[in-house]
């Protein structure tokens, strides 16, 4: 399905000062938000299983046969399976998904600004009880361009940049994170979502958490295999962020549209139905595929619209992972 867009003026990047005032403001919100409605000692997004041994209780269908508590099961002849007390110190890393189909929006926010505000929400609940979290962030452009390492002040920026942020412990460092989040300019060009995901692969970390922010428009066969990797180590959650133009055409007439990765341009009749119809069913075939290699990937998937308040969402997705934690199944 291609990756069409409404022509629309280059989006006029916010001045270093108003960019600053914006990310102040979206901190107040999330931190107000989710403190008034997630409540508990650990409010991680996906609170690992932990490796710590707690109580032991009655098997449920679900449960990972992997924590069965022989002894106990021996003694009472009912099966029963070891909860875990989940790790405080985890290791979270973002890939955020910048390249040039993010720089796209017809709801209350762009794309782009979805996935900075999705990088807030899950710093702001990462950076509690000394947790550290890091970031990798691809831009547009061909993906033979080498990785860089980010040294203090805003990150590089080009065709094909993948820059890493080391991951790091404390409030400071976490503003410092999302700055360079913020501060992160989108080039023309297609990324590569499979090589930013691969990343967080190499070189090998200590088990954590590993969240992916993207649209998923990329080909399915370009990232699913790395995701798949990336499962084996660590907790995986994917965020997939959506625009209500990408799943249904309005009728408005003769509507320009504009591929913002390869910048070919075509004009569409909207007033006609069937086109209309045509579209929608390629854009529930193409979602469909993106949650299918998800849940082939072991991945936790959350999806973010623009035209929703995704806060929202996000507490919602926060409260049932909780309660799938609470009632012993995975997800």
């Amino acid at each position: 399905m291609a990756r069409a867009a409404p022509v629309t003026s280059p989006t006029p990047r916010p001045a270093p000062d108003r960019s600053e005032a914006v990310l102040s403001r979206l901190q107040l919100l999330v931190t107000r938000k989710l403190d008034g409605l997630l409540q508990g000692d650990y409010a991680g997004l996906l609170p690992g299983p932990g490796s710590e041994a707690g109580e032991s209780r009655e098997y449920r269908p679900g449960d990972d046969v992997r924590r069965m508590d022989w002894p106990v099961t021996a003694r009472t002849t009912t099966p029963h399976v070891r909860r875990t007390v989940a790790d405080r110190e985890l290791e979270t890393w973002l890939a955020l998904d910048l390249s040039a189909s993010l720089d796209f929006g017809t709801g209350q926010w762009l794309k782009r600004e979805v996935v900075v505000a999705a990088a807030a929400a899950i710093t702001h609940l990462t950076v509690r009880g000394g947790n550290r979290i890091g970031a990798v962030i691809g831009t547009g452009g061909g993906a033979s361009a080498p990785a860089r390492r980010w040294r203090g002040g805003p990150p590089p920026s080009g065709p094909g940049v993948l820059t890493r942020l080391p991951a790091r412990s404390g409030r400071k460092e976490a503003q410092g994170l999302l700055r360079a989040v913020a501060g992160t300019a989108i080039q023309p060009g297609r990324g590569d979502l499979g090589a930013l995901i691969e990343m967080l692969n190499r070189p090998p970390r200590r088990r954590g958490v590993a969240v992916v922010v993207s649209d998923f428009l990329a080909p399915a066969e370009q990232w699913a295999r790395p995701m798949r990797k990336l499962r084996v180590r660590h907790d995986v959650l994917a965020i997939e962020v959506v625009d209500p133009r990408e799943l249904e055409l309005p009728d408005v007439g003769v509507l320009p549209v504009v591929d913002p990765e390869s910048g070919e341009l075509h004009e569409v009749q909207t007033a006609d139905p069937r086109l209309r119809q045509r579209y929608a069913e390629a854009a529930v075939a193409q979602r469909a595929t993106i949650a299918a290699a998800l849940r082939g990937a072991g991945a936790a998937h959350l999806r973010l619209r623009t035209d929703r308040d995704w806060l929202l969402d996000m507490v919602r997705f926060v409260a049932a992972q909780r309660h799938a934690r609470t009632r012993g199944t995975t997800r």
